[in-house]
């Protein structure tokens, strides 16, 4: 499809305006890089990204970022100032059969020395199979891929694919980014510059902390705000109680199966482990307010629980436990408190991660030395058989021992001595150091006496 055969986004009225009906959002979508909003560290003066538009030198390239930041602006930006073919692709509705079919219109096009440039909206929806189908026509040069994703392209673009595209992240747009836009749609004509429309600074910054860094979200409230306000001696006069009544609820970036749902419950980790209750209460409501199972939640709590806070507070499993059950008995979005409840004591807590370290300590010698069998003097020994080979010979029943501690060696021989757990001081882990360095004082007693040394 030629550039100058793209359909065109809205339609227009015999003066040239465009059609009302169309939404704002549509209306004004940005014709050049100069109308762009935000991404000044692409598109700004002599950045690279502004620089291979302005050359139609663009190469395959991937951009990355939240929702309406301006993805498919920009692949608009270049269809209409690029003079190779440009075809646009749904990942929603497009299948194999389509791609290979436009693939050959692009390879024949590439006999006669014409670029076709192909943009592909929502790439991360496009399965391998589906992505791979472009592989080769990118290796050869037939097409200069653009896609578009919100979602990590690291995850979802197939590595042979990605390693030949450019990746562009683009960032969440800022409340000044926002109120200058809506600043814009009052002002042209494509917008309400043709109404009479009051409105002050103060509402359209409302609007833009609302948006969350969209700016389709930005203008959509926008629009809905001058359709429900009143019109009186042909002025349109938007009051603060419409504004707030389109702004009720924001609508929260959180995609339960994409890259944010993990950064998240890492910001609330993390939060935790740093000791900030008020950040991990944060987090914890963007999650459960974004839709989050809260049993997920309630899971990771627990392991964090024992990862993080561990020996140095022993009761902190038990609350993150007993909150795991309350979600499951009562669910969203009474749970909620619970969640918060176990949070907050787990952020304030001591933390001591002694017993993640002992174990993935032994986990590494587990797995990478050689399984040297149990002692024979703590194995088991239910059969005669088993007795007469030796197995529990020499066992002492610690209960009935000096300190109660019995002189047996319990490691393997190769890694007799070996620590694996080293207690911390935090919270009561301070007591278990205490009481290990007096365990371990008793059992080189219990050694020295046993190689000959006698009692003092």
């Amino acid at each position: 499809m030629r550039k100058d055969d793209t359909p065109s986004l809205f339609t227009y009225r015999s003066d040239g305006t465009p059609d009302e009906s169309t939404p704002l959002a549509e209306r004004l979508r940005p014709r050049t890089l100069d109308e762009v909003c935000g991404q000044r560290h692409l598109i700004g003066e002599g950045k690279v990204l502004r620089n291979l538009i302005e050359r139609d030198t663009v190469p395959s390239m991937v951009f990355w970022g939240p929702p309406g930041v301006g993805k498919t602006t920009l692949a608009n930006v270049i269809a209409s100032t690029t003079n190779a073919g440009f075809i646009t692709f749904s990942a929603v509705t497009s299948g194999i059969k389509e791609i290979k079919e436009v693939m050959a219109r692009a390879e024949e096009a590439r006999v006669y020395g014409r670029k076709t440039i192909v943009f592909v909206d929502e790439i991360h929806r496009f399965n391998k199979a589906q992505q791979d189908a472009f592989l080769p026509f990118v290796e050869r040069g037939s097409i200069v891929l653009i896609g578009a994703t919100t979602e990590n392209p690291s995850f979802e673009v197939n590595g042979a694919l990605l390693s030949r595209c450019k990746v562009f992240v683009l960032k969440q747009l800022s409340e000044d980014d926002l109120t200058g836009l809506l600043r814009r749609a009052v002002s042209d004509p494509r917008g309400f510059g043709g109404k009479a429309l009051s409105i002050d600074d103060e509402m359209l910054h409302a609007i833009a902390v609302f948006a969350n860094g969209d700016a389709r979200s930005a203008l959509s409230t926008l629009e809905m705000v001058v359709l429900n306000s009143d019109e009186k001696d042909g002025t349109i006069t938007v009051t603060a109680d419409s504004v707030e009544q389109c702004t009720s609820r924001k609508s929260l970036l959180y995609d339960k199966a994409g890259e944010e749902h993990y950064n998240i419950i890492s910001a609330l980790h993390k939060s935790m482990r740093n000791s900030d209750p008020d950040a991990a209460v944060y987090w914890l409501a963007r999650m459960l307010e974004g839709g989050e199972d809260p049993l997920y939640v309630a899971r990771r709590v627990t392991r964090f629980a024992s990862e993080d806070v561990g020996l140095a507070d022993p009761r902190a499993l038990e609350i993150a436990v007993a909150a795991y059950h309350a979600c499951h008995f009562i669910g969203m979005p009474e749970c909620s408190v619970h969640l918060a409840e176990a949070v907050i004591y787990l952020s304030v807590a001591p933390k001591s991660n002694s017993s993640y370290v002992a174990y993935e300590a032994a986990k590494k010698d587990a797995m990478e030395r050689i399984a040297e069998p149990v002692p024979l003097a703590i194995r088991n020994a239910p059969t005669r058989l088993m007795k007469d080979l030796g197995y529990g010979k020499g066992y002492r029943l610690a209960h009935y021992e000096e300190n109660k501690i019995a002189d047996l060696q319990c490691l393997p021989d190769s890694l007799a001595g070996v620590t694996y757990y080293t207690p911390t001081e935090e919270g009561v882990e301070g007591r278990i150091k205490a009481r290990l360095a007096q365990i371990k004082a008793w059992k080189a007693e219990l050694k020295r006496r046993r190689e000959g040394g006698g009692s003092n």
